[in-house]
């Protein structure tokens, strides 16, 4: 009964400790999660090289705004890079333009898109969007940052389909049907295209991108 009674009171105990080290790790206790920066950080290669992510630097508030600049930069943790002799390092120098990412050309971040907005409109119409900077792009300040910007979403509305619905079968309607202008569609189609004025009128103000789709979207 003794012997019983001691082997229980082990089990007992070894899942307890069992439980107490799951929840140790669990708390981070013992974390040994890679951070998400590392999956950008090649291994060993040129720390010049490295995505913005990847780094830290002090900010220069002596560079000159759109000239180049120095900048001291030292590694992230769990990140590994190398001089052009190869020889591994952690505080290293980077040049690059003294600019606000909020500054950079268009063509150096990515912004989010808006479909609820009407692209064509007087006055056009803008939305916010957030926008992310590349990742082999330098710049001070925030790297994610809101920005205002014309609606230039599409619905895949087709420019020259509708001209060419509005000459041949305007006066039917469907050049609006296509746009998705039912109303007008139907109005056009009992009254044999406003008798051709409406027809007329449609082919020059399509023509012209005046009238576009009913949602909002441009023409592609």
């Amino acid at each position: 009964m003794v012997a019983v009674a001691a082997a229980a009171a082990a089990s007992g105990l070894s899942r307890l400790l069992l439980f107490l080290s799951q929840l140790y790790i669990l708390t981070g206790g013992e974390s040994t999660a890679t951070p998400a920066y590392v999956m950008k950080c090649p291994s060993n290669g040129l720390c010049s090289k490295l995505p913005a992510d990847c780094m830290e630097c002090k900010t220069n508030y002596s560079c000159v705004y759109g000239k180049p600049a120095t900048f001291d930069c030292t590694v992230k943790s769990q990140v590994t890079c190398v001089d052009q002799n190869f020889t591994q390092q952690h505080n290293f120098t980077i040049t690059m333009t003294c600019s606000f990412c909020w500054q950079l050309p268009e063509t150096d971040y990515e912004c989010s898109n808006a479909t609820n907005c009407m692209t064509v409109s007087c006055p056009r119409q803008r939305y916010s969007a957030n926008c992310t900077v590349h990742d082999h792009i330098h710049c001070l300040g925030k790297r994610t940052f809101p920005k205002m910007l014309y609606c230039n979403w599409t619905g895949g509305y087709k420019w020259s389909t509708a001209l060419a619905l509005s000459i041949t079968l305007g006066g039917f309607g469907a050049d609006r049907f296509y746009l998705g202008q039912w109303r007008e569609g139907l109005g056009k189609l009992f009254s044999f295209g406003g008798l051709g004025i409406w027809t007329l009128i449609d082919v020059l103000l399509i023509g012209v991108g005046y009238v576009g789709p009913a949602d909002g979207s441009l023409y592609i």
